[in-house]
């Protein structure tokens, strides 16, 4: 099924409109007396997991989903592969609707979530790529092409046959993925696909997405708490807060957004005083000869000229902040914020 193409005039994968996820849960008073008080009168509270989340994603694209814990990605993405029902909004993936869950629309979608096994444990894991074959009613010819190729790019040969209890996490992970790869999906949701993965493993799954995605022209959507799986694969990222979305933009746009400043890394021909650096900026680091500034972002091109004026300097670069640092920022002021928000709705005593 085609789709309306999206601003960048590519083919629109996944058009999610004022999608909303909510739940009503219990809440009861500390104590035996609350819960005698719970059996007589229940108070309930409505958390809103996701709540109108709009944006579009074109064939072809990976883009990042972040946001802190619990902010709704997972949420959104159970909700986009149809595991869950919304409780309002519209979501079109591939241009069917998730939650009917056509078998035409499941063939084409994958969902790893790098805390859940499909492996059976007990057996290696080509048995479970073999029942997946079946499920998924995939002709023999492409069976046996895709298995080769996935086997060649994520180098499973010697591990095809061994029990899964007996591989090592990174192993595993690998063979998540190409079980999840088997039917050629267009659509691929990965949550966390490298967590607690060694930094070199990490590299090697980054990489394995990266060709997946350029040899069959999947559209990835990616959360992970590393960044680095992120900007070494996204462009473009979303980031969710509260079940709504703050940001949707380039990756390397966002600094200019969340971070109010920008840093100014000054070496001195001489080692220089740390009160000479009073009035330029906060200082973040300084060795005598070499200093690190946060300035404010109007402020810039006054204090560079400042410095050059007032001071010896031998070389001088103004950058952004690196990325990481401003997405934990988001991260940490958004907790910080609900943390405030849960205080002020405890019972008291809680």
């Amino acid at each position: 099924m085609s789709s309306q193409p999206d601003r960048r005039g590519s083919p629109v994968s996944i058009d999610v409109r004022d999608l909303s996820k909510h739940y009503e849960v219990h809440r009861k008073a500390p104590g035996v007396l609350g819960s005698v008080r719970g059996l007589v009168s229940r108070t309930n509270d409505t958390v809103r997991a996701v709540d109108g989340v709009s944006f579009q994603i074109a064939e072809g694209e990976i883009v990042g989903f972040l946001g802190p814990n619990g902010a709704g990605k997972t949420t959104t993405l159970k909700l986009l592969s149809g595991l869950l029902h919304p409780s309002a909004g519209h979501a079109r993936v591939l241009g069917f609707d998730p939650w009917k869950r056509d078998h035409a629309f499941l063939r084409q979608l994958s969902l790893v979530m790098g805390q859940k096994n499909q492996l059976w444990w007990d057996i290696p894991a080509m048995e479970t790529f073999l029942l997946n074959r079946e499920i998924y009613e995939i002709p023999e010819p492409v069976f046996r092409e895709t298995l080769t190729e996935l086997v060649d790019l994520l180098d499973l040969g010697r591990i095809l046959h061994v029990q899964v209890r007996r591989l090592s996490l990174g192993e595993r992970m690998k063979c998540e993925l190409a079980a999840a790869l088997l039917h050629r999906p267009r659509v691929l949701f990965l949550d966390e696909p490298t967590i607690g993965l060694d930094v070199v493993m990490q590299k090697a799954i980054r990489q394995f997405v990266d060709q997946y995605r350029r040899r069959f022209g999947a559209t990835i959507v990616l959360t992970s708490h590393y960044m680095d799986d992120v900007k070494e694969l996204c462009e473009r990222i979303i980031i969710i807060d509260r079940g709504r979305v703050i940001y949707d933009g380039a990756l390397a746009e966002v600094s200019t957004v969340y971070a109010a400043y920008r840093v100014i890394t000054v070496r001195f021909e001489r080692a220089v005083g740390n009160d000479e650096l009073d009035g330029f900026g906060t200082v973040a680091s300084f060795d005598g000869f070499t200093a690190t500034l946060h300035i404010p972002r109007a402020d810039v091109s006054t204090q560079a000229a400042r410095l050059l004026a007032s001071l010896p300097v031998a070389d001088v670069t103004i950058e952004e902040p690196p990325i990481d640092d401003v997405i934990r920022h988001v991260f940490s002021a958004s907790e910080r914020d609900r943390d405030a928000k849960a205080r002020e709705t405890s019972p008291v005593g809680a």
